[in-house]
C-alpha cells in the first residue's frame, strides 16, 4: 500500500495536543484502511507532518477530518526508504515522552533538516584523463573524505549521485562545519598528491519535507544542487536560511570564511530565474543576452551583474560554460560523435566547439575516454 506525508500548518498548539490529535487518527484508522506510522512536530515553525499508509490521498485527508478535523495543507506519496534516508526513521522514536500516567507518547522532533550536496568539479574530465586505477583512487579519496567528515558531525548519506552525495543534517552547524571540514581535508590531499587538484563544490541549503511541490525535500535539494552547481570551484554556497539560521548561534561569520560563498534572499530569486530558464535555452544556438535577460525581467546591464556576482563569469560566458558541461558528460557517455554534440549543445561549428572545450578543460573533446569521431 502507499505511503503518504502530509503537512499541517497548525498555530498556537502543543506537544500535547499534536500527540492527542495522532492518538485520536489512531483510535479510527482502520475505519479508513489507513495506519499511522509516527509523526514530527515543530512548535517553533508551526508544522506537523504525519506519515501514513493508506490506499491514497483522499483516504488520509477524510482519517483526519473524522478524527479532529484537522486537514492537511499538503499530501504527497513518499518511499519509505527515503524517509527514512532524510529524516532518519519511519516510525516513533524509542524512547518517546509519554504524557502524564498515560501511554501517549508526546513527540517534539522538527523534520527541518539541512541538505548538503556535494559535486566533484570536471568528475567526467577526472575520469576519462586517469587511468582506471588513478580514478578509483581519486574516488576512494572522495569518498573516505566524505565519510569521515559525516562520522565527525553526524549527517546522514540520503543518496550517491554519480558525482557527489546529498546529505542530510538535523543541525545546521554541523552541516556547515561538515563543508568546512571537507574542504580543508580535499586541500590537504591535493597537497600530498601533486598529480591531482581534486575539487569539490558544496551547496548547503535548509527546510521542510512536504512543501507546495511534489516532491520529498524537491526545493531544499534543487537549491543545494544549483548552489553548488554555480559557486566557484572549491567553495561552500550558503542559502540565506542556512545563514540565518547559523548567525542565530552566534557562530564564527560565515561571510569571513575564504571558502564559503553566502547567498542572500534576492540573489537565491535570481538563482532560480536563472537556471529555470537557462535549462529551457541553453542549446539554442541563437542565444542573445539582451533576449535572455527580457525573458527573466533584466536589463543586460543588470544581467552581466547578477550573474557575475554569483557565478565570477559574463552571461556569455556562463551559457557557455553550462553547455561545455553538458558536452562533457555527452561525450563521456558516447552518446554522440563531436560534431553531433556540437550542435546538439549550442554550439556554431565543430571547430569553435573543439577550439573552447580545448580551453575551458586543457584537452580536446576527441581526448574524452571512448568519445566517437
Amino acid at each position: 500500500m502507499p505511503i503518504y506525508m502530509d503537512r499541517h500548518d497548525l498555530k498556537s498548539v502543543t506537544a500535547i495536543n499534536v500527540a492527542e490529535a495522532h492518538r485520536e487518527d489512531l483510535n479510527i484508522q482502520d475505519d479508513f484502511k489507513c495506519k499511522g506510522l509516527t509523526y514530527w512536530f515543530d512548535k517553533d515553525r508551526g508544522t506537523a507532518f504525519c506519515l501514513i499508509e493508506a490506499p491514497d490521498e483522499n483516504c488520509v485527508k477524510e482519517m483526519h477530518d473524522h478524527a479532529h478535523g484537522l486537514i492537511p495543507n499538503k499530501i504527497i506519496e513518499v518511499d519509505k526508504n527515503v524517509v527514512n534516508a532524510f529524516l532518519g526513521r519511519i516510525e516513533d522514536p524509542q524512547p518517546a515522552q509519554l504524557f502524564e500516567n498515560s501511554d501517549l507518547p508526546i513527540i517534539e522532533e522538527p523534520a527541518f533538516r539541512t541538505i548538503m550536496h556535494t559535486c566533484m568539479v570536471d568528475f567526467e574530465l577526472l575520469k576519462s584523463t586517469f587511468e582506471d586505477e588513478g580514478f578509483s583512487n581519486i574516488i576512494n579519496t572522495q569518498s573516505n573524505i566524505i565519510n569521515n567528515a559525516l562520522k565527525l558531525f553526524e549527517g546522514r548519506e540520503v543518496k550517491q549521485t554519480g558525482t557527489g552525495y546529498i546529505i542530510s543534517f538535523t543541525s545546521i552547524s554541523n552541516a556547515v562545519k561538515c563543508a568546512l571540514e571537507i574542504q580543508k581535508n580535499v586541500n590537504l590531499s591535493n597537497e600530498t598528491a601533486s598529480n591531482i587538484n581534486m575539487q569539490i563544490n558544496i551547496g548547503l541549503s535548509a527546510g521542510i519535507p512536504v512543501t507546495e511541490e511534489n516532491e520529498f525535500f524537491g526545493e531544499t535539494v534543487q537549491l543545494a544542487r544549483r548552489l553548488c552547481d554555480v559557486t566557484q570551484h572549491g567553495k561552500v554556497a550558503v542559502s540565506s536560511q542556512v545563514l540565518d539560521f547559523y548567525n542565530d548561534e552566534k557562530l564564527i561569520d560565515l561571510r569571513k570564511e575564504s571558502t564559503i560563498q553566502a547567498f542572500s534572499p534576492s540573489e537565491e530569486h535570481f538563482l532560480t530565474l536563472l537556471m529555470d530558464n537557462t535549462e529551457k535555452i541553453w542549446n539554442e544556438p541563437g542565444f542573445d543576452v539582451g533576449k535572455f535577460g527580457k525573458q527573466i525581467g533584466f536589463s543586460r546591464s543588470q544581467l552581466y551583474r547578477k550573474i557575475l556576482a554569483i557565478t565570477g563569469l559574463s552571461p556569455n560566458e556562463f551559457i557557455k560554460d553550462f553547455r561545455l558541461k553538458k558536452a562533457l558528460k555527452l561525450l563521456s557517455k558516447q552518446k554522440g560523435n563531436i560534431a553531433e554534440i556540437a550542435f546538439e549543445t549550442g554550439f556554431s561549428s565543430p571547430s569553435y566547439f573543439s577550439k573552447c572545450f580545448q580551453k575551458r578543460f586543457g584537452i580536446l573533446p576527441s581526448q574524452i575516454t571512448g568519445t566517437l569521431t
